[in-house]
């Protein structure tokens, strides 16, 4: 993972995974899939975070608070009749995670006058390597404190279950194996009703056949005997995303794993102009801050999953290809969230990205499952009934695009991507969330299922 601490965007990464066959809801490989890569090329796990800020600060300010998101997406209402999350386990999985995670967590409650988190740190795939400042662990150590803070903000009184993972390096699959492991063991001991994942590769990184053993946690997440929702962030390539050497875009359309599994439901980034108040100023739109480098939502059509079932509905814009993402939040590097880290001589701090989107949607869940007394698993399948029905819980976006500039032999070319439109398309997904309506009508159209 590559981490610039400096203002100006750094970048982070999604990912992509192969399909098992026949697996239900999960679509198929496509027939087709071009594979441009050699069995010796290395796969990069990256999170997709950015921190637009020259140095830490003392004290919170001009990012956006809890109080501004929390009233961005209309939770309020929920939270004030008792639906904050309570006998709900919100799992979130980082590379090392970070040192300081429980002082820092508490500092940010105390801060915000936030409820007093339930966190447990659990290390199912080994021992943590001792906390060194290099650039990948603070990095990760970035991710881990935006997760676990804005994890909590939205859903209070979940409890937190942070799997730290001991990847020393991220070349060959090293990396996703652990994370893996972790995941299994989480099923195996019904840990979670949420996965949140802020981490990924691009697809086309992966050799052939690499993948199918990575996609266990995803399967045995949605058999009905586990019943845990999986979600994952797009990414923040924009319409590209990383090659192999974490310095180079591909200059044209990828997608990322584990956002592009249909198993997955796939965050993408939104830029909100919120008040101090929280409302809005102006209609959200798809993040995309100046590049290069890329610094926008990630979206697109996968090359390794077709159309999911799910996604007929809107197959004039996925064609034959799972698309992603599937909803959007707040991700932008011009209006980002605080968080506040301790180590390495850290403080407050500015962060963005899909790394953010995700533990927003990921809280909302959870207020979901709470509302609905049991765990909802996959939800793809709602959102998009959601969306064919109209539902006031998903809000359609319509301004920006996930179109990007990326260097080339020293030459900046465009990377062509989609503009936000009327219903789904490849940069907001479905759209974003007002979760006063998003929770109970996400709970209605599951227990229709049910029955």
């Amino acid at each position: 993972m590559r981490l610039i601490r400096q203002f100006g965007p750094a970048r982070a990464c999604a990912a992509a995974m192969l399909v098992v066959s026949g697996a239900a809801t999960a679509g198929t490989a496509m027939p087709s899939a071009p594979s441009p890569i050699a069995a010796s090329a290395h796969i990069v796990i990256t999170p997709q975070i950015q921190i637009p800020r020259m140095r830490p600060a003392t004290g919170p300010w001009d990012g956006y608070t809890p109080a501004q998101i929390r009233a961005a997406y209309f939770e309020n209402p929920l939270l004030r009749s008792g639906i904050n999350g309570k006998g709900t386990s919100i799992v979130i999985v980082d590379s090392f995670g970070s040192p300081t995670i429980r002082h820092d967590l508490a500092t940010f409650d105390r801060e915000f006058k936030l409820k007093t988190a339930k966190l447990t740190i659990i290390r199912p795939a080994g021992r943590i390597p001792r906390f060194r400042a290099t650039e990948t662990r603070l990095t990760w150590a970035d991710e881990t404190t935006l997760d676990v803070e804005w994890t909590h903000v939205m859903a209070p009184a979940a409890k937190i279950v942070l799997v730290e993972t001991p990847v020393s390096e991220n070349e060959g699959t090293s990396g996703f194996p652990q994370i893996v492991k972790s995941e299994k063991y989480v099923m195996a001991h019904h840990l979670g009703d949420v996965i949140s994942q802020s981490f990924g590769a691009t697809e086309e990184t992966f050799p052939k056949g690499t993948l199918r053993p990575l996609r266990g946690a995803y399967l045995k997440a949605a058999q009905p005997s586990y019943n845990v929702t999986i979600l994952s962030a797009s990414g923040d390539g924009g319409a590209t995303d990383l090659q192999t050497n974490m310095s180079s875009f591909y200059p044209r359309p990828v997608t990322s794993w584990p956002a592009s599994d249909p198993l997955v439901t796939g965050v993408g980034g939104l830029d909100l102009a919120l008040s101090s108040r929280g409302g809005r100023l102006a209609p959200d739109r798809v993040w995309n801050d100046p590049g290069p480098p890329p610094s926008a939502g990630g979206g697109g059509r996968s090359i390794m999953f077709s159309r999911p079932s799910f996604q007929d509905g809107v197959a004039t814009v996925a064609g034959r290809h799972r698309a992603v993402p599937d909803v959007s939040l707040s991700a932008s590097c011009g209006h980002p969230v605080e968080i506040y880290e301790s180590f390495g001589g850290a403080g407050w701090s500015l962060i963005c990205g899909t790394s953010e989107a995700t533990p927003l949607f990921a809280g909302i869940i959870a207020l979901a499952d709470q509302k609905a007394g049991h765990p909802l698993g996959p939800i793809n399948g709602y959102l998009y009934q959601m969306a064919a029905r109209h539902e006031r819980g998903l809000v359609d976006v319509t301004r920006g695009n996930n179109t990007v500039r990326v260097d080339k032999g020293g030459k900046q070319i465009t990377v062509q991507g989609w503009n936000a439109v009327a219903g789904y398309d490849l940069s907001s997904g479905l759209g974003t969330i007002n979760a006063k309506w998003f929770v109970p009508e996400l709970v209605a159209i599951a227990k229709d299922a049910r029955h």
